[in-house]
């Protein structure tokens, strides 16, 4: 059974990316969220092991969906997902208890390499 992954990217064609990369691996992809809200209350239903997170999302961004996860489960693990320029975000995010982040596009080892230092 492998570690169970929420993914949460506004943009489908991502969340897909990161579906692959996952299921290829052996992780099981708990649910996708299109934003922070949703990623709140899938967090809240699924409690997975851990979340990968986009920065700017419609509704609630990033940031603000990690420090709501943090009120509920102060243990969370969740990796940002940034776009190149956005290094600010991502030490805010950091800041408010995110474990390492993956700049898009997207590389493979990069994101696993992200998964097993935030389930370490």
């Amino acid at each position: 059974m492998g570690k169970r992954v929420l993914i949460v990217d506004d943009a489908a064609f991502m969340r897909m990316m990161i579906k692959d990369i996952l299921v290829k691996n052996g992780y099981e992809v708990a649910g996708e969220a299109e934003n922070g809200l949703r990623a709140v209350q899938l967090y809240q239903e699924l409690r997975p092991d851990v979340v990968t997170m986009d920065i700017t999302m419609p509704e609630m961004d990033g940031i603000a969906a990690v420090k709501a996860i943090k009120k509920i489960d102060p243990s969370a693990r969740i990796i940002m997902c940034s776009a190149m320029g956005q290094q600010l975000m991502v030490m805010e995010a950091i800041q408010a208890g995110a474990r390492d982040f993956v700049v898009k596009p997207f590389q493979q080892e990069r994101v696993l390499q992200a998964l097993e230092k935030a389930l370490a």
